[in-house]
This record gives structure tokens, C-alpha cells and sequence, in this order.
């Protein structure tokens, strides 16, 4: 098993908050299609402020919103305005081009969960902007509770529609539980642990660090050595490059510099082909920072 560490990052404006990032990294872009996992949380709101990202642009990924506590207020460009709680997915899918904002709500008093970005394949990066809103039921066992909010894993499916096959799951599980996975080997597989003490297949991984196995396998053994929270991502190898660039994927440099260059016309001009603001939204538009001096490089 390979263990990706968290860095941590300011997320948003001027009062960003910090999320601690463990994909992409220098040495690994994808765990399937997933190729950027943001954690954070828990965060006293009274104190670091809690989530205040301003509308900003998507290209080529969908996002997914999973929430372990609070709530976080979403709007877009499409006319979507839906909220997310714990156990609940919001995703949407940028396609040729979004924008959005997410707020934690007044009364949010702990906020905790993570941002997920699962890219494109090249025949649907291009496709309409969409959004949908699902809160998976629990199934429990022995010692375990398991919600699949993307894909299907322990006898639970999701009907959330993705253009690649994938495995998004929250689980739960008391001290002392061994669990026997039974997934997919066609797929590689990272674990996000939140919480608690975990051994993977015999392998310790600690809070926040993400494990990443290889395709190859039909189950994963997780044992708890105490109470563990942690997701399980998944999806066969992504088998694409990518260039990705602040909050924008493409496959060329000069095509994340066009997209660059449509969202500051819409922002500088208040109009643009590509791009729009979501409607009523109480906070202005995030500028793209500056291009970086050198070409920017295929990942993946």
C-alpha cells in the first residue's frame, strides 16, 4: 500500500479556511477518476470562520460535497441553490464550463467533511453543466455501518449517474471490527481514514493520510484497532492525462490559459460565451490567479 500524507491549504479568498490535501501529489494524480480529495474539519466556525468560497469557475470534472457535520449552502451558474447535510452528496458536473459558490450556514457550529473532484473522460468533458442531490440509506453489519454515495460496494448501490465507473463510500466502524471488503480488481482503491486507527490489508494508516491500493485485488481486510471514520474511493485506472490548473481540467496548456482568459472576460466585461454567475449570490466572483510562467505539463 502506498500512503499519500496531507498538506495542508488554504481553500477560498481572503478568509480561506484549511483543508489538508492528499491527492493529486507529485507521485500520483488518480485513484480511478478521483483526482483531487480535499479534507477538513473539525472546525469550531466561531473560530476559524468556516467555509466562504465565492463563485468561481469549473471546467472538465464533476465535485462531490460529503459532509460528516454541519451544513453548506451551494449555488451555481446553472440555477441549482441546494444545500448539503452529513450523510448527503451534492454533486455536480461542470462539464464545458461552470460556476459556484459554497457557504457553511449560520448555524453551523462544527464543520467537517471533505471536497472531491472526480474528472472527466474526454468524450463527456464537454457535456452540459448538471447537479444532483442524493442521501444514500445506511446499511449495517456486524460492527461496521457503510453509506455508498457513488458506485456499489457491501451489498449497497448508488443511483447517482457518473460517466466513468466509480466507488464513493463513507464507513464506520467500531473498535475491534474486522471487515471484509469484497470489491472490484479491475479498480484501484484509496482510503481517506478521518478517524481513529486502521490496518489495511496488514498496512497502519493513521488519521488523515490516504492509502492507495493497486488494482489486482477482489477484497480488502480493514481492521480497527479503535472507532474509525474513513472513505473508500475507487474506479479502474483513468487511463487519460490531464492538465489541471487552479479549479479548471483540460488536456492542453493553451486550453486551461482559454479558459483562464473566458472567466476574467466575464468578470471584466460582464458577459462571456463560456461562462455565468450563479444568480443572487452574496459574495463577488473569485479573479483566476496568474498564469505560471512555464507551460503547464500532462499529469495522470
Amino acid at each position: 500500500m502506498e500512503i499519500l500524507s496531507p498538506r495542508e491549504v488554504p481553500l477560498g479568498g481572503l478568509r480561506a479556511m484549511t483543508v489538508r490535501r492528499t491527492l493529486p501529489q507529485r507521485q500520483r494524480t488518480f485513484v480511478g477518476a478521483w483526482c483531487f480529495v480535499d479534507h477538513y474539519g473539525p472546525d469550531d466556525v466561531d473560530q476559524q470562520g468556516g467555509m466562504v468560497v465565492p463563485p468561481h469557475p469549473h471546467t472538465g470534472l464533476q465535485t462531490a460535497s460529503w459532509l460528516f457535520s454541519g451544513e453548506i449552502e451551494h449555488r451555481d451558474s446553472a440555477g441549482h441553490h441546494a444545500f448539503v447535510r452529513p450523510g448527503e452528496l451534492n454533486l455536480m458536473t461542470a462539464g464545458r464550463g461552470i460556476s459556484h459558490s459554497e457557504y457553511s450556514t449560520p448555524g453551523t457550529t462544527v464543520l467537517h467533511g471533505a471536497q472531491l473532484w472526480l474528472a472527466l473522460p474526454d468524450s463527456d468533458r464537454h457535456t452540459e453543466p448538471d447537479f444532483e442531490h442524493h442521501v444514500p440509506a445506511a446499511v449495517t453489519g456486524d460492527g461496521w455501518e457503510v453509506r455508498v454515495f457513488l458506485g456499489s460496494v457491501l451489498g449497497s448501490t448508488s443511483p447517482v449517474r457518473t460517466h466513468s465507473p466509480l466507488l464513493g463510500a463513507e464507513l464506520r466502524l467500531r473498535a475491534g471490527t474486522t471487515l471484509q471488503i469484497p470489491v472490484d480488481p479491475t479498480y484501484e482503491h484509496g482510503l481517506l481514514l478521518d478517524s481513529g486507527s486502521l490496518a489495511v490489508d496488514g498496512e497502519a494508516v493513521k488519521a488523515h493520510e490516504l492509502g492507495f491500493l493497486d488494482p489486482g485485488r477482489d477484497e480488502i481486510e480493514i481492521v480497527a484497532a479503535e472507532d474509525a471514520l474513513f472513505l473508500l474511493l475507487g474506479g479502474p485506472p483513468f487511463g487519460e492525462q490531464i492538465v489541471m490548473w487552479w479549479n479548471f481540467i483540460g488536456r492542453e496548456h493553451d486550453e486551461v490559459a482559454a479558459y483562464r482568459a473566458q472567466w476574467q472576460h466575464l468578470l471584466e466585461e460582464g458577459s462571456d460565451e463560456r461562462f455565468s454567475l450563479p444568480q443572487d449570490d452574496p459574495e463577488p466572483a473569485l479573479p483566476a490567479p496568474v498564469l505560471p510562467n512555464a507551460r503547464m505539463l500532462k499529469r495522470g
